[in-house]
């Protein structure tokens, strides 16, 4: 029986243990009148039992399916001759894939022999036999489990606690998850960045104007010592960032503000999901559109001014990205505006402010904080974006501040390090997860500015 249909199975379970535990609790105090007779609800003693039924049978899958490749890919390995005992690990983990793949039906990349056969037929003798003793200790698990717990309902029985009990530890573990998560993410580009500071000098990334990270595979070979001075990313990603910014955050505020003081609601009603329609297209599209439409006119544009534009440039790539932070910023900045309270707006026009007044001395002040987050969500989006860049800015990793030149961006570099089949034990491709840290260490640096802005701004406002 396969994971996926004890899961479901367990689900129904549960549904009939909640019903059977809630009936077996109003019959003890004399049926659903006497119900005030009870400690707690009786809903909450059908979750007592539906939790028993499942909490402890789901474990026991979830640690079996974790446990179970392991356990019959030994007993395969165990019952092969003795000259497939003796390879190595690399060569005996590629003799498992393939046995894998033979059992399973698909294309194996060694001669086929009978020892081949046969363990793939142990392969699937095994799993078979292991799927079977899985239904039959989960379904009788669950069995035992619910039997405790009907044992266990009495009137005076504390559910509601015992189950809130449940679901704070399992919130409490969600929230370990997501914890821990972060953490490991940290660690591990951290772990792989650390490496690579000690191939390349951590001041040579820092302050190193040339970004070349073509490495050979002999040191005789031309290129054998790339450059990672990583200053002409930082740049352009901070050039491509500061031109969008400079288009989203003026286009998307007035845009809120007009929606949320200004409009009407049937202006309202047609403006608003048009614009949010700009946040569900998908980033790709976004390039063809700069590369095939914005780059060319930005050249001609640019031609006709008596400039010389790249047909590859943070202009283009910068605009179109800006473009695309639009409804980011505009919902986040309507969000804030109509969370600032209604009697803030009508005293201050009580008292005769305009409505211009109102909005620029009360209302956008009040909502300051919500507006500084979403301008750096809109940032930290501008920072991370690739597909623009690569389509519109181009590879090249050029220190200028000229938006008429091509550049890159971190994200487009790491993308560029990262792609084919590559070791990672090279200075070149271990420079992607630098890259990574040092986005890492900007975004919380953004969070942190905002964080302090935001709370100097309370002080003074509270």
């Amino acid at each position: 029986m396969q994971s996926t249909t004890l899961i479901l199975l367990l689900g129904f379970f549960s549904i009939g243990a909640f019903y059977l535990g809630r009936g077996h609790s109003l019959s003890l105090v004399g049926g659903p009148g006497k119900g005030m007779a009870l400690h707690s609800l009786p809903g909450y003693y059908g979750y007592f039992v539906a939790i028993w039924v499942v909490l402890p049978a789901l474990t026991l899958l979830l640690g079996w399916v974790l446990i179970e490749p392991k356990i019959v890919t030994a007993l395969v390995v165990s019952g092969l001759p003795d000259s497939y005992q003796s390879l190595s690990a690399g060569e005996l983990n590629l003799l498992v894939n393939n046995i894998r793949n033979l059992a399973s039906g698909d294309v194996v990349s060694i001669a086929i022999d009978e020892n081949l056969r046969g363990a793939a037929d142990s392969f699937n003798d095994y799993l078979a036999k292991s799927r079977q003793l899985l239904a039959v200790l989960v379904i009788g698990l669950a069995a035992l489990g619910g039997a405790f717990a009907w044992r266990k309902i009495h009137p005076d029985l504390r559910a509601r606690n015992k189950v809130e009990g449940v679901v704070r530890w399992a919130l409490i573990g969600a929230s370990s998850i997501a914890v821990f998560t972060t953490i490991g993410i940290v660690l591990s580009v951290l772990f792989e960045a650390l490496m690579f500071f000690q191939k390349v000098p951590a001041t040579e990334f820092l302050f190193g104007t040339t970004w070349s990270p073509q490495t050979a595979i002999r040191a005789d070979q031309v290129g054998s010592s790339g450059s990672f001075g990583a200053v002409p990313l930082f740049a352009g990603t901070m050039l491509i960032t500061g031109i969008a910014m400079f288009v989203s955050v003026p286009v998307g505020l007035m845009t809120a503000i007009y929606l949320a003081e200004y409009s009407t609601s049937r202006i309202r009603g047609i403006a608003k999901p048009l614009l949010e329609i700009l946040a569900g297209i998908p980033t790709v599209v976004y390039g063809f559109f700069a590369a095939l439409t914005v780059a060319p006119w930005v050249r001609k544009a640019g031609e006709s001014a008596g400039f010389e534009v790249a047909s590859e440039s943070a202009l283009a790539a910068g605009l179109v990205m800006g473009i695309m932070i639009i409804p980011l910023v505009s919902s986040l900045t309507d969000d804030a505006i109509n969370a600032v309270p209604a009697s803030m707006r009508d005293g201050a026009l009580g008292l005769g402010s305009t409505r211009s007044e109102t909005m620029t001395k009360v209302i956008i002040p009040a909502a300051l904080p919500g507006i500084v987050g979403g301008i750096l969500l809109a940032v930290s989006r501008a920072i991370g974006e690739t597909m623009i860049v690569v389509m519109a800015a181009g590879l090249a990793a050029n220190l200028t501040a000229n938006p008429f030149e091509a550049v890159t961006t971190v994200t487009v570099q790491i993308v560029t390090l990262l792609v084919g089949d590559q070791e990672f034990d090279s200075a070149k491709t271990l420079a992607a997860f630098a890259l990574g840290l040092m986005l890492f260490v900007v975004t919380l640096i953004l969070n942190v500015i905002g964080l302090h802005v935001v709370r100097k701004y309370r002080e003074q406002y509270e």
